[in-house]
C-alpha cells in the first residue's frame, strides 16, 4: 500500500511567524499532534509536535501557564512566542507514492511521529504512526511457518 493511500490530506498547517497559542487550539480542538509549519508556497520549513509545544508551555519556561482566579476557573496564559522559535527545522518528509512500510522504517529509525507528505515540494498530507498502527493492526500475516534448523532432516 502506498502513503498516498492511508495519508490525511486534511492538514492543518502554520507559518513560522504564528504565535504558539494557535499551535496549542489547533493541536487541542482538532486533536492532533503534528502541525507541520510552511512557507507562502505550501513548503514545509518546520514542524511543531505536542512534546515541542508542552516543553515551551511548560512550568520551567512559562511559571504562570494556569493561574487560578477567585471563582476557581483555571485560565491559560501564553506567553507571546512564535513558531519559529520552536519548531523542528531539519524535516523528514515522504512521497505519496511511496510505501506505507518505507514511511514506517523511517518513523522508526528517526523516532519520530508523523511524516508530512509531499509532491513537487508542496505539502499535500500528513501520516503518523496512529495511521500505521491502525493499518498494520488489521492486517492477516500469515501463519509462522517453523524455521528449518539443524534438527530439521
Amino acid at each position: 500500500m502506498r502513503v498516498g493511500d492511508l495519508m490525511h490530506t486534511k492538514v492543518f498547517t502554520v507559518e513560522e511567524e504564528a504565535l504558539i497559542e494557535r499551535v496549542f487550539f489547533l493541536m487541542h480542538y482538532e486533536k492532533i499532534r503534528h502541525v507541520p509549519v510552511v512557507n507562502k508556497k505550501s513548503e514545509v520549513i518546520g514542524i511543531v509536535s505536542d512534546r515541542d509545544l508542552y516543553k515551551a508551555l511548560g512550568p520551567k519556561n512559562n511559571s504562570n501557564v494556569i493561574e487560578e482566579s477567585g471563582d476557581k476557573a483555571a485560565a491559560l496564559h501564553v506567553v507571546p512566542q512564535k513558531v519559529r522559535h520552536i519548531m523542528h527545522r531539519a524535516v523528514l518528509t515522504i512521497n505519496p507514492n511511496e510505501q506505507i512500510s518505507d514511511a514506517a522504517a523511517i518513523m522508526a529509525k528517526h523516532r519520530i511521529g508523523a511524516l508530512p507528505v509531499v509532491k513537487d515540494n508542496k505539502l499535500v498530507g500528513i501520516i503518523t504512526t496512529t495511521d500505521l498502527l491502525r493499518y498494520f493492526s488489521k492486517v492477516k500475516l500469515p501463519d509462522a511457518v517453523p524455521a528449518a534448523g539443524p534438527d530439521a532432516a
